[in-house]
């Protein structure tokens, strides 16, 4: 039993290397037929072929192993997975080869408690018949597996029954005690002290919790702070642009001044040129403050820039007043004619936009007769898909016939192949050994010759250390005398020694350092003129911003004046034409809709009246600001000595 149970553990151990993965059977074999050349021919035949039937059947083994891990093998460990595939393997293919009490002696070379209970379980008639059977009919033909897998081990069942009970015999025989006739050592009690009784300790004081915060904090039902500043700067806003509205009808047309006060604008120019702070160091930055303390800050490059845009308009708009004191012609004609071009504009803009909204609502009349349409289209598409549907799955159901007669053509063709696999194999096996055989030796032959160059190498390696430790051994001079005042006398043009070489160095950094000390004082006086300039500026800047938000507060009274008025009702020929057409559309919808059952749109809910204020509102805020944005871009308007003179 010892020799059976040596070969069945040679198997398990190759098992257990074996990854399906990873591994391919054929070169898995291979590799083990090599490393069991040290074992006798026949149990190398035996081990070989146990090897190859485990791998080539693994999935009916595995079935059956796994099962057995699920119902009655809970306890066992994993480790024994393999072992169990072995005997599964054993009992079903080759109990018949073996014969049973070459079998009987293989189990009982294994663990028995583990043996009795997987061979109790597989042999047990309910499972054969049951699911064994239902789960290898789905990887091999029913017929094939009941006639010579499932029948054999049915005829073997009683034999094997006496197995179990034999082996449960023995099992139960060697877990009975031993009896023993010496005498049994009595233990006695140590006698120890009797400890005190401990003191009960004092109850721990229940800690004070604090009081939880609500779930849900009461700044939820809160409006936010966001929303109340945005109202309090929309008042702050609104409430200067009325001052400086009431500020610009009281002091308009002051820019118009005669002939002998001209000498006073200019003196009033200059002055504001001149009246300035003093020097500062830094570069100074314009800023504005918001009712909401938020600073809004220009660099360098936008100061200039805008400066130069205002000293550019200040000086067009004093070479318009002293056209005017000169005489020139008035522009009161051209600013009528102006408005009248303007109004025609404004009514073709309406009317543009009147057109728009009508070609959109036409647009929209012809969308959902054109979706009525396509509905109707796609029912008698869908209709044509369902005849076209019932045809494929009559060609599919011819198909699938074909096909079930081609698979079982190919089933027996391959069981016909596999009753000669097992020839086919033993001669592979044996021209494989042969081949591994012939290989070792090579090997053997090779290393041998690697081991001979390699003592050559390490001897004329020992000669070459011995040469070089033998000239290290040689005394050698060590240390130099250097002299640093004496010239090296190469004979080089400027040549000079090494301290005299130090003392121009020295002067090079002074000289270098007294220049970047020049260049760093003239940088900051040109800071400092820079700084004057840009403070200049920014006071003028300040004044031209004051004076344009004056007039455009005022452009935008009277725009807003012009949109309060009623307007009038649209006669344009393209207006009356639209609204022709979509009447004729909606009333071709409506029976487009009777027809075919379907409803019509819901119409527009009408908005709530804070809704609509609100977005006026909105719409105001956003033209302000595209008019301030085109008065600071060099737009229309009054000129910059009228804002200044206003100021």
């Amino acid at each position: 039993m010892a020799y059976y149970g040596k070969c069945i553990e040679t198997v398990i151990e190759q098992l257990d290397k074996f990854t399906p993965k990873r591994d391919n059977p054929e070169q898995f074999l291979e590799a083990a037929a090599t490393s069991l050349q040290a074992l006798s021919p026949q149990k190398q035949s035996f081990v070989l072929e146990v090897l190859s039937g485990c791998l080539e059947y693994r999935k009916l083994l595995t079935v059956v192993v796994d099962a057995f891990y699920v119902e009655d093998g809970r306890l066992c460990l994993r480790v024994d997975h393999s072992r169990f595939e072995v005997i599964c393997y054993l009992a079903t293919f080759l109990l018949e080869e073996l014969g049973f009490q070459l079998f009987c002696n293989i189990i009982k070379s294994q663990p028995v408690d583990k043996m009795c209970k997987f061979l109790r379980f597989f042999f047990n008639p309910l499972h054969l018949c049951s699911w064994i059977k239902d789960e290898w009919s789905l990887i091999y033909e029913p017929a094939h597996v009941k006639e010579n897998w499932i029948d054999p081990l049915m005829r073997w069942q009683p034999e094997v029954q006496e197995l179990i009970n034999h082996l449960e015999g023995v099992s139960a025989s060697q877990s009975s005690p031993l009896k023993t006739k010496a005498k049994v050592t009595e233990p006695k009690e140590f006698n120890l002290t009797a400890p005190r009784p401990r003191t009960i300790p004092a109850p721990e004081p229940v800690p004070v919790v604090a009081k939880p915060r609500p779930q849900v904090p009461q700044s939820t039902y809160q409006p936010p702070k966001e929303q109340q500043q945005l109202e309090t700067v929309k008042r702050y806003n609104r409430r200067k642009a009325e001052e400086l509205l009431l500020r610009a009808n009281i002091e308009e047309l002051r820019c118009a001044m005669p002939r002998s006060c001209r000498e006073r604008v200019q003196g009033s120019k200059q002055q504001l040129r001149l009246q300035f702070p003093p020097r500062i160091r830094k570069t100074p930055k314009l800023t504005f403050y918001r009712p909401d303390n938020i600073l809004v800050k220009l660099n360098t490059t936008a100061i200039l820039r805008e400066g130069a845009l205002y000293q550019r308009q200040v000086e067009q708009e004093l070479q318009r007043v002293d056209k005017l004191v000169d005489g020139a012609g008035d522009f009161s004609e051209f600013f009528e004619w102006q408005k009248k071009m303007q109004a025609k504009d404004r009514e073709e803009q309406l009317a543009a936009s009147e057109c728009r909204r009508l070609q959109g609502k036409l647009s929209h009349e012809e969308a959902v007769l054109a979706r009525q349409s396509l509905m109707q289209e796609n029912k008698q598409r869908v209709e044509q898909q369902k005849e076209q549907m019932a045809k494929l799955m009559l060609q599919r159901a011819e198909r699938r016939l074909r096909e079930d007669r081609s698979r079982k053509e190919l089933v027996e063709q391959v069981i016909e192949g596999q009753k000669n696999a097992k020839a086919a194999q033993t001669k592979l096996a044996k021209g494989r050994q042969q081949t591994v055989q012939e290989a070792i030796e090579e090997s053997r032959g090779l290393l041998q010759r690697r081991a001979q160059a390699a003592q050559e190498e390490q001897r004329r390696r020992c000669e070459l250390i011995s040469q070089l430790r033998a000239l290290e051994t040689q005394p050698t001079r060590k240390g130099k005398l250097v002299d640093l005042t004496q010239i090296p006398g190469y004979g080089l043009e400027g040549e000079m020694s090494i301290v005299e070489l130090r003392e121009r160095l020295a002067l090079l950094k002074e000289n270098q350092r007294r220049k970047e000390e020049e260049k760093r004082d003239q940088i900051i006086q040109g800071k400092h003129t820079k700084s004057q300039e840009l403070q200049n500026m920014v006071e003028q800047i300040s004044l031209c911003r004051a004076a344009m938000g004056r007039s455009a507060a005022l452009r935008w009274e009277e725009k807003k004046a012009l949109a309060a008025a009623p307007a009038a009702p649209s006669q344009d020929e393209r207006v009356q034409q639209l609204r022709r057409r979509i009447s004729e559309r909606a009333a071709e919808r409506s029976r487009q809709a009777a027809l075919l059952h379907v409803s019509a749109p819901r119409t527009a809910r009408p908005k709530p009246r804070a809704q609509l204020e609100a977005q006026h509102w909105l719409e105001l805020e956003r033209s302000r600001e595209r008019r301030l944005q085109a008065l600071q871009q060099g737009g229309s308007g009054p000129g910059p000595a009228r804002r200044l003179e206003a100021a």
